[in-house]
């Protein structure tokens, strides 16, 4: 499974032999995450990975 990079603690990858449409998987210490990348970006599935990182509150 090749990594296309990796950045904070993150890890883009793809399988080689995979389907459409096209996606990367992104793991951390968390979990894992799919986004299609054919077209517009979207996440198809997470397993233990938060859906947002930072601090959501407004000054």
């Amino acid at each position: 499974m090749p990594t296309v990079f990796t950045k904070d603690g993150f890890r883009f990858f793809f399988y080689s032999n995979e389907h459409a449409p096209i996606h990367v998987h992104v793991k951390s210490g968390d979990g894992e995450a799919v986004f299609v990348v054919e077209g517009e970006v979207v996440l198809r599935e997470s397993v233990g990975m938060k859906t947002s990182i930072g601090d959501s509150q407004t000054t």
